[in-house]
């Protein structure tokens, strides 16, 4: 698939991007633990405090020798020419420039001839300035920063520890970011608050200056349950907030706004299976280190029994190959739900995060999905262009083309239903009857050579079905297993 159309892995920070069973694999490294200066309402991971309980505040500073241990052995432990180290919290910033100055340190003292170091950096932002955006810009970091949406939504379930809105703070730190020419990507969370104003937030984080965008679902429970937080996203609305924007993505915006969900769809969609280990068919190999050194399976599984070892007792490969987290991983596909196994999505969703699989089937059987309404909506609703923009890379056609094809499509959808006196839909500002009324407007207009060399018939909405035929060819289209 071009790069040029979908975004490389290096733009997404690798959260859980990695291949399977586990020649290469990911660990997500959290030097401060769960230590923040925002106290957000639906955070899952501030309560791993309670996991260590004899320490407080900056006594979860990961210390120097845990450090230069892991990152030693991450690097002696990946084949591929690039390693990918990415830093979360709580937030990591707290711990000051002096510490990733002596991450960058350790990583040239370790780093075999010929192999490339890059660093990803989650924050929410707020501790952001001049100094960290040159240190940033200086070695290469690319930065995920966390901001809701406008202020109002933003601020909702994002305050810091005194209850104060961290909006203001947020977005300096990003033009702080912009200033530097940082690469970066926003990760919005999609929550009860926000849910109902997909485009608005769609629309402000594009007027940010940002063309590479994140959307998390918040699905939290207190408790085993079904039940879940006030915080958490309706999955009906979820599934809607998705369509929403992608109908407005995929009108206007394809090749120059990357959202992840997007681009992982149609990397599923083309046959190149998903990047992301939630829509996977197994997981495992995206992993996490706390503070101290303890190795868990997994971000959402930082929990007393998914603690595989200490990169201090045991060696970090074996540990991601052990028994245990081998299983962790192929679990995933093996507790799907037969309802699961016969949807007609199941090649694209696959079941989604295990954590999130806390509802019953309709006959019964454990293991659904909460987000399953959600994800349906999508992925069904996406498949006409999803076929068309794979075809388009079949032919060996940008999938930005699919833009062109959808506004005819668009347009002459809307000449086929306007009335005589309507305005006419091309906005030249005359009545329908006096413009382009009549059925054959399609077939009579002028033709016009497009500006990437292929002419009009590219664009024309006929050409759907020919791309669609095409796209049937497609062996894991509509594929149930």
């Amino acid at each position: 698939m071009p790069t040029s159309e979908l975004s490389s892995a290096r733009r997404w920070l690798p959260d859980a991007t990695t291949g399977r069973r586990f020649p290469s694999f990911h660990v997500l490294a959290k030097p401060v633990g769960p230590i923040c200066n925002l106290n957000c309402r639906y955070c899952y991971y501030l309560a791993k405090e309670q996991i260590y309980p004899e320490r407080k505040g900056m006594a979860f500073r990961m210390q120097s020798e845990v450090l230069e241990e892991f990152i030693r052995q991450y690097i002696a432990s990946q084949s591929a020419p690039v390693v990918n180290f990415a830093w979360q919290g709580g937030e990591p910033t707290l711990l000051g420039l002096d510490f990733f100055e002596h991450v960058v340190a350790l990583q040239r003292k370790h780093r075999p001839t010929g192999v490339q170091i890059a660093n990803a950096l989650q924050t929410n932002g707020t501790l952001l300035d001049d100094r960290w955006g040159a240190f940033l810009k200086a070695n290469d970091f690319l930065v995920g920063i966390s901001i809701d949406g406008p202020e109002e939504l933003h601020d909702r379930f994002r305050a810091d520890k005194g209850d104060h809105p961290s909006h203001a703070k947020v977005i300096a730190g990003l033009r702080a970011l912009q200033r530097h020419g940082i690469d970066h990507n926003i990760l919005t969370t999609v929550n009860s608050a926000n849910v109902t104003y997909p485009l608005e937030i769609y629309r402000y984080l594009k007027d940010l200056g940002s063309r590479y965008l994140q959307f998390i679902p918040i699905v939290e429970r207190p408790g085993r349950g079904p039940r879940v937080s006030p915080e958490t996203v309706p999955a009906q609305a979820y599934g809607e907030f998705l369509c929403r924007i992608f109908d407005e993505w995929v009108r206007h915006d394809v090749g120059s706004v990357f959202i992840q969900l997007f681009d992982n769809t149609l990397s599923i969609w083309s046959g190149m299976g998903s990047p992301l280990c939630v829509f996977a068919e197994t997981c495992g190999d995206a992993l996490v280190l706390e503070h101290n050194g303890d190795l868990y399976s997994c971000d959402h599984f930082v929990l007393p029994e998914h603690r595989l070892g200490n990169i201090g007792e045991l060696p970090l490969a074996g540990m991601v190959n052990s028994r245990a987290q081998v299983a962790f991983g192929i679990g995933k596909s093996e507790s799907l739900p037969s309802q699961c196994r016969r949807c007609d999505v199941r090649f694209a969703c696959n079941g989604e995060c295990p954590k999130n699989r806390f509802l019953t089937t309709a006959d019964g059987e454990p293991g659904l999905n909460y987000l399953c309404a959600a994800y349906l909506r999508f992925y069904r609703h996406v498949r006409p262009a999803m076929d068309t923009m794979t075809a388009l890379l079949a032919a060996g056609r940008p999938p930005r083309e699919i833009t062109h094809i959808m506004q005819e499509a668009d347009f002459a959808h809307a000449i086929r239903n306007a009335r005589p006196n309507d305005p006419c839909p091309c906005g030249g500002g005359l009545k329908f009857k006096r413009c382009h009324h009549g059925d054959g407007f399609l077939k009579t207009r002028p033709p016009r050579q497009a500006e990437d060399g292929w002419g009009d018939d590219a664009r024309d909405p006929r050409t759907l079905g020919h791309l669609h035929n095409r796209a049937s060819r497609n062996p894991r289209r509509d594929r149930a297993v």
